[in-house]
């Protein structure tokens, strides 16, 4: 509980909003979570811009610990369902199930893979390990590598630090995969929501499993 509380000092002076002392007006997915005590919002703000807010639930109710962090999402906005290619943020209350990353793991409590070239996220719609981290080198992997069959590979800069986020855990072709919480380069996504890396890392360290994240219009 100790560290709990420093990391949540350590993001509240990053972002500069201070924990209120009391309840507060319960936030728009509070009726959507369940038992969560840790959830990101993403309320998109018109084209490919959000805000991000970071709350903790605590014996006095939900507590904001970080407000209006500028966002990205999808180049064309969000969609209640998505599909591979449309460019959207798919909208809805999704798991943090772990976290990834180019550069070694800044600590946190989910599991975290730090990645090299022999890493891939599945987008071959063809494949049965579709939307999931896959290592191989490019030549003997069983699936398409080929950018245009929507597989990625894991070593790029927007993915110094990232976090996956549970869209389409049904592996349903065609429905979308690789949605993560990742580093900006400044512009929006193919999907993911992206935000700074320095908060992304604050965020990593706050979060523990069992926490969401919420994204609507």
């Amino acid at each position: 509980m100790r560290r709990l509380l420093i990391v949540m000092c350590a993001l509240v002076a990053l972002i500069g909003t201070a924990p209120r002392s009391h309840a507060q007006t319960q936030p728009w997915f509070a009726n959507s979570v369940g038992a969560a005590t840790q959830v990101i919002s993403v309320v998109g703000v018109g084209g490919s811009k959000a805000n991000m807010d970071v709350y903790q639930r605590t014996p006095a109710g939900w507590q904001p610990i970080g407000i209006g962090i500028p966002a990205w999402i999808g180049a064309k906005g969000m969609a209640p369902q998505t599909h591979d290619g449309e460019m959207k943020t798919p909208m809805g209350i999704f798991t943090l199930d772990f976290a990834f990353g180019t550069a070694p793991n800044p600590g946190g409590g989910l599991p975290y893979v730090q990645v090299g070239s022999d890493h891939w996220w599945d987008g071959d719609m063809k494949s049965p390990t579709y939307n999931t981290m896959q290592v191989c080198k490019k030549a003997q992997c069983p699936f398409d590598t080929d950018p245009a069959s929507g597989t990625e590979n894991l070593d790029i800069p927007q993915y110094v630090h990232a976090v996956v986020m549970g869209v389409n855990k049904d592996r349903v072709p065609g429905n979308g995969g690789a949605f993560f919480l990742h580093a900006t380069d400044g512009g929006p996504t193919a999907g993911c929501v992206a935000i700074d890396d320095a908060t992304l890392v604050k965020i990593m360290a706050w979060l523990r499993p069992g926490a969401l994240i919420a994204i609507s219009k």
